[in-house]
């Protein structure tokens, strides 16, 4: 959704559009994080029940999520608006100043749509219906690209909206996803058998309270790394414009390979919970093996590509000779990291499998919080390397991240032999 309303205000509005947008989406992101990190705890603890025949438990671990995501809605909206009130204190240029809050006041009210959607997608992607989700997002992003330049230029009848077009678009598309995907689990024989009504009766507050309590580190997490890369978006506001807008067409390439490959984590995760359901260390080893094979050879493809076309990239999201520029050198680095950002993503969902949250995330903070964003801003700013001075910092942090937390599943595995 990002990424299209990117490439959408890039190419109809403009580089101070793209910076609003850019940093409005990824301070909605950070704060969204925590409850997207924290939700995807679920479908390895379904995959544990499916493997142990456990149907109630199955839907026990549904409701609690959520219940667990309206209370995410709740509160991380709260935590969103309070930024959007001081937005000032990000010290961005008056032009972002002035449009970025509104846009960011929408996607935060969708993202609790957003919200809703990740928990009911925990129980099909818990009992290996992966496909369920990722359809109704493959449709969610054409509907989300028709608004965008229905709503952008008031084609249709409907009033130009502008930027704020953009984000409506983001609202609209995620609502109706949600719905689908809630008429799709209520109204197929799949799924129904988890989500009788006869289990309507068993309490699942227990449940609630052990989401939170793995899901918040876990989504701490997620909320560490994407922190760096927004606290990275400021960073470059101070730089100025042109920096901004090139850090964020980067960064929304290197985010869609990110996602991918966030995919074969939450895949590996899924796996690795269905063998600890097993008690079988073997296959969680080996599903450990084969989800961080598949990254590493995805990434590496991702890689070559990004080196390749790294203009024609850039220039799908705009015609500024000047951004292209800072852009295009900014996209090298994005190339490198592929592989460091690829491993720590995999590395995390197949130690979430095993239920291990609170050393990785005391991992990730120290990658980010102590690594990357000192190394960055000393970079930039001490040693006048600009952008790509940031970047680097970003690429130390992930490398450290990737190299830590796969150590980390390799031990914690010839921990369970052992034992």
């Amino acid at each position: 959704m990002g990424v299209t309303d990117n490439i959408m205000v890039g190419r109809y509005i403009g580089k101070i559009g793209l910076g609003s947008a850019g940093i409005a989406n990824s301070m909605s992101f950070l704060i969204a994080s925590i409850g997207m990190g924290g939700l995807s705890v679920v479908a390895p603890l379904i995959s544990k029940a499916k493997a142990e025949r456990n149907v109630p438990e199955i839907n026990r671990l549904f409701r609690a999520g959520i219940k667990v995501s309206l209370w995410f809605s709740v509160i991380l909206g709260i935590v969103g608006f309070v930024c959007i009130y001081y937005f000032r204190i990000f010290q961005q240029s008056p032009e972002i100043n002035e449009q970025a809050p509104a846009f960011m006041a929408i996607i935060i009210v969708s993202n609790a749509f957003m919200f809703v959607f990740a928990a009911a997608k925990q129980l099909s992607d818990g009992l290996s219906r992966t496909y369920v989700a990722m359809m109704i997002t493959v449709f969610g992003l054409i509907l989300n690209l028709i608004f965008n330049i229905v709503l952008i230029n008031g084609y249709l009848g409907f009033p130009k909206m502008g930027l704020l077009g953009s984000a409506a678009s983001t609202l609209i598309t995620r609502i109706l996803m949600m719905l689908a995907l809630l008429a799709y689990l209520f109204n197929t024989k799949t799924f129904k058998k988890y989500l009788h009504a006869k289990y309507k009766s068993l309490q699942t507050n227990d449940l609630v309270l052990m989401i939170f309590k793995i899901g918040v580190p876990s989504g701490l997490q997620f909320f560490f790394e994407i922190a760096a890369f927004s606290l990275a978006v400021i960073m470059m506001g101070w730089l100025g414009e042109n920096q901004l807008a090139a850090h964020q067409i980067a960064i929304n390439v290197a985010s869609t390979t990110y996602m991918m490959a966030s995919g074969l984590g939450i895949a590996g995760g899924i796996r690795v919970g269905e063998g600890r359901g097993l008690k079988n260390v073997r296959k969680i080893r080996f599903s450990g093996n084969v989800a961080l094979l598949l990254v590493v050879i995805f990434m590496t493809a991702m890689m070559l590509i990004i080196l390749v076309f790294n203009r024609i990239l850039v220039e799908l999201y705009i015609a500024d000779n000047e951004v292209i520029v800072i852009a295009m050198r900014l996209m090298i680095v994005a190339a490198i990291f592929q592989l460091s950002d690829g491993i720590q993503v995999v590395s995390l969902g197949i130690l979430r499998g095993i239920a291990d949250v609170n050393i990785p995330t005391w991992i990730t903070m120290f990658a980010y919080w102590v690594i990357s964003l000192p190394l960055g801003y000393l970079l930039a700013f001490n040693f006048d390397m600009d952008a790509i001075g940031i970047w680097f910092g970003l690429l130390a942090g992930l490398t450290a991240s990737a190299v830590l937390l796969t150590v980390r599943f390799y031990y914690l595995i010839k921990k369970m032999r052992l034992e």
